[in-house]
């Protein structure tokens, strides 16, 4: 039996099209998830580019970010029951003999791989998900915001786990995307002040920032990281993956203050590091997220404490994925969700 799925099929820009594949068989430890919700992520569109700087495994189907329904387990998976409501995680393949993984930390296994680009993923009816994946759904929360968790676990990552911010502290995130919004939330949650710099494209997404009581800005952000002794803020977080941006952070962030890089980006450096030793700042990369993060989130999401609600531009059915994935590169909403 085959089903329609949104199909990266080779590396040349826009090689992206609604295909039909076979609906996946399972092994002894998957279940076969019936989508429910799939987020448009900023790396689908890099791949829809053909920007990307990861290797893809071609033809693929898109979405890591995903929500859905137990319509089938294998027989070896006793902690599930079809009719379950689940969120995935990304890590669709790794290795458990690897010593990053038996630390717990399989985001850092070598040979992980994940859905969208390494194995097929979610922008299709169903998808074939190991049952280690899976987290359970509180009632209370719908697939939609749920198919946020991903993108949420990955700020929650890089802010709250890779990040040392105390209350009262003044963060800049670079970069109003969904995982810098996101970033920038997860510092206010901390019980930081938070502004966010981006460009004058980025309009709407520093309105949603402002929705959020944080201070959006296209200019001025020297001024303000200064105005309150004059040595800079506490912390920076680096969503672009610009090369500039980070130069940007070192020049803002205060001597024996942190800057915490989630965004990826090809582009070389063309600038000294020097400002880094001399200021004694801790430069931090994070990648990812692992299962207690995952528990974490969802029980945010639930309380309301964390809400995606604003961030959520629209949902689009399969056959409009190229209207989702265009009113995100337009900028125009932050969040795009695909609904199959």
């Amino acid at each position: 039996m085959n089903q329609l799925a949104v199909v990266n099929y080779s590396a040349e820009k826009y090689s992206v099209e609604l295909r039909e594949v076979p609906v996946p068989a399972i092994g002894p430890e998957d279940v076969l998830l019936e989508v429910a919700a799939v987020g448009v992520c900023g790396s689908d569109l890099h791949q829809w580019l053909g920007t990307q700087s990861w290797k893809v495994n071609y033809p693929v189907v898109l979405g890591h970010e995903f929500t859905g329904v137990v319509r089938e387990k294998g027989e070896r998976v006793t902690s599930w029951r079809e009719g379950d409501r689940v969120a995935s995680e990304t890590a669709a393949v790794i290795d458990p003999a690897s010593p990053m993984t038996r630390q717990g930390l399989y985001n850092l296994d070598s040979k992980r791989r994940g859905f969208g680009y390494g194995v097929d993923g979610a922008m299709t009816k169903y998808v074939r998900v190991p049952a280690r994946c899976l987290h359970r759904l509180p009632d209370s929360l719908t697939f939609e915001k749920a198919a946020l968790a991903e993108p949420c676990c990955v700020a929650y990552s890089a802010a709250v786990m890779g990040s040392r911010i105390c209350p009262g502290d003044r963060i800049v995130v670079l970069g109003p995307g969904t995982i810098g919004l996101l970033c920038g939330l997860m510092a206010q949650l901390c019980g930081a002040t938070v502004a966010f710099f981006g460009l004058e494209q980025d309009a709407r997404r520093l309105e949603v920032a402002r929705q959020y009581g944080c201070l959006g800005l296209t200019e001025g952000l020297g001024e303000w990281a200064f105005e309150a002794d004059g040595l800079g803020v506490d912390g920076v977080i680096d969503a672009t993956g610009a090369s500039e941006s980070l130069r940007k952070a070192l020049e803002i962030v205060r001597p024996n203050g942190w800057i915490t890089k989630v965004g990826w980006g090809p582009q070389p450096m063309n600038f000294s590091l020097d400002p880094l030793v001399q200021k004694n700042v801790k430069l931090q990369g994070s990648f990812s997220h692992t299962w207690t993060t995952w528990e974490r989130v969802l029980r945010l999401l639930a309380t309301g404490k964390l809400d995606v609600g604003p961030i959520i531009g629209g949902a689009w059915s399969l056959d409009n994925w190229r209207e989702a994935f265009e009113a995100m590169h337009s900028g125009s909403i932050l969040k795009a969700l695909i609904k199959p």
